[in-house]
């Protein structure tokens, strides 16, 4: 008969064990295309690469980042990048700049290319977030640099979008909102520099 309530214990232990381990699978988002209309040019006489952007510390995580409050961060555990941030915005700023300069190639930096008039754009962010009062925040400063390395221009960006909806898809496309008003402001002074 001891036997009985061992078998017993032993059962409960598993299915609580069982009951602990399982969890939620991790939603995964990427940010989505630019809303612009391409340009379209009449063919490429310019160049422009793009080097992956330098990202603060907090950003350079798996999680879609939150402001709380005024001064409280918070990276989801739940809510996460499919791919890491940087190489999305790269490849997004990429994306965006080549439609709005149709007669540029927009090329990723991998310190390989040496074109003599290529123009070089550097980019450093330090808020891609979700803020709490309902806003898609990405701010930070970029760089054009001529292919000998002098600076054509240099400029602080910060955009702000109000979020659609509640939630997390709603906060991931209003990032690539704000993502398309920067993509606007450093076409537009690339245009002017030529």
């Amino acid at each position: 008969m001891r036997i009985l309530p061992a078998v017993i214990v032993l059962a409960l232990l598993l299915g609580l064990s069982g009951c602990a381990t399982s969890t939620t699978p991790a939603n995964r988002f990427m940010l989505p295309d630019s809303q612009a209309a391409p340009t379209g040019g009449s063919g490429a006489e310019h160049v422009l690469l793009v080097r992956a952007p330098r990202l603060a510390h907090y950003l350079d995580v798996d999680g879609i980042v939150l402001q709380l409050d005024d001064i409280s961060l918070n990276a989801a555990r739940q809510h996460l990048w499919a791919e890491p941030l940087g190489r999305q915005l790269e490849r997004g700023m990429r994306a965006r700049l080549g439609e709005r300069l149709g007669d540029t190639r927009v090329l990723r930096d991998d310190g390989g290319h040496r074109e003599p008039d290529a123009l070089f754009l550097r980019l450093e962010v330090d808020r891609f977030q979700g803020r709490h009062d309902g806003l898609a925040v990405a701010s930070g400063q970029w760089q054009l640099l001529a292919a000998d390395g002098a600076l054509v221009a240099m400029e602080n960006f910060r955009a702000e979008t109000e979020l659609d909806d509640d939630g997390y898809p709603a906060l991931v496309r209003a990032l690539g909102r704000s993502w398309d008003q920067v993509a606007d402001e450093i076409a537009e002074t690339i245009r002017r520099h030529r």
